[in-house]
């Protein structure tokens, strides 16, 4: 009898061992995959903050995020119309000479920096991906517009510059297809454009019809890429109008998020701008510290909403 307890002790043993043993790699191999944001919008996602600016201590933060976050990046286009196009480490990224001269800088971020320094900051152990495709001077009612008409492009006198909605998607594929298809999975979406849409002096259906257009962009990228439940964070810019459509879309999708912002110096979400002008006009953008906390705020947002898809 003593004998058989023994051999059932054992085999029950065993098989707990085993199990534990699966169940380890079954969570390793979970926590291996890769995380993977798409960051998408016009000029103030290529981002114009001023990278000259970063203290010491900020260059070691994105040292740590280096080892932790890829970056493939399609941006604003140069002189010769091609798009700049990075495939490394997360980085400063060098804009062409009518950037640097116009916002009196050598190097330049958008929102994923002080996002990934943040996020590399409190999940250590994780890797992450971030694609990001950003154009100035872009609609979402034209270039945008995932359903791209000529007409519509004509209307934002846009007809000249890329599908930028197909484009997207295609860069995000290529990007993609380094990756096995199991090892990575995406968790989100970033978008900081309406600037453009926000402009009535040719047409008001831009600003009119953002929340519609929105909605479909939404919804396509997360069919695309198989996403249903994918947390898309945008950043509250543009008119009244189009920000009325930002929220039209929070009340007709799930797992959609305003980020505000500020312009009130004392308000814990204030994001300043430039304030010199370039041929007589005021340059705009977010400088150094508006994108510093732009990214410190979508991470906050992130965190508050959605992080279960980082644990």
């Amino acid at each position: 009898m003593n004998c058989l307890k023994n051999i059932y002790t054992k085999k029950h043993s065993l098989f707990i061992i085993l199990f534990l043993s699966f169940a380890g790699v079954s969570l390793a191999q979970s926590a291996q995959k890769t995380k993977v944001f798409i960051l998408a919008g016009q000029s103030n996602m290529d981002g114009r903050g001023n990278a000259d600016l970063l203290s010491k201590d900020e260059f070691v933060a994105l040292d740590f995020a280096k080892e932790r976050i890829q970056f493939y990046y399609k941006g604003t286009v140069n002189n010769m119309k091609e798009p700049l196009v990075i495939d490394g480490p997360l980085d400063v990224t060098e804009p062409w000479e009518f950037v640097k001269k116009k916002f009196r800088l050598n190097k330049c971020f958008g929102p994923e920096l002080f996002f990934g320094i943040e996020l590399s900051k409190t999940y250590p152990d994780q890797e992450f991906l971030f694609i990001k495709r950003a154009q100035g001077g872009t609609s979402l009612y034209g270039a945008w517009n995932p359903e791209w008409s000529f007409e519509k492009a004509q209307m934002a006198n846009e007809e000249n510059k890329r599908k930028l909605f197909k484009d997207l998607i295609s860069t995000i594929d290529t990007r993609l297809k380094k990756l096995s298809p199991n090892s990575y999975e995406i968790v989100g979406m970033l978008w900081v454009q309406g600037e453009s849409d926000s402009d009535t002096t040719i047409s008001t259906l831009p600003s009119e019809t953002y929340g519609e257009n929105l909605v479909r962009l939404i919804q396509k990228v997360r069919k695309h890429f198989n996403v249903p439940e994918m947390p898309f964070l945008m950043l509250e810019v543009g008119s009244k109008k189009v920000v009325d459509g930002m929220r039209k879309a929070i009340k007709k999708l799930n797992d959609v998020s305003l980020v505000n912002r500020s312009k009130n110096p004392a308000a814990n979400n204030y994001t300043p701008i430039y304030s010199h002008n370039w041929n007589g006009k005021a340059v705009g953008h977010y400088n150094y510290e508006g994108m510093k906390k732009i990214g410190h705020l979508f991470f906050e947002s992130y965190q508050t909403s959605y992080v279960n898809n980082l644990q």
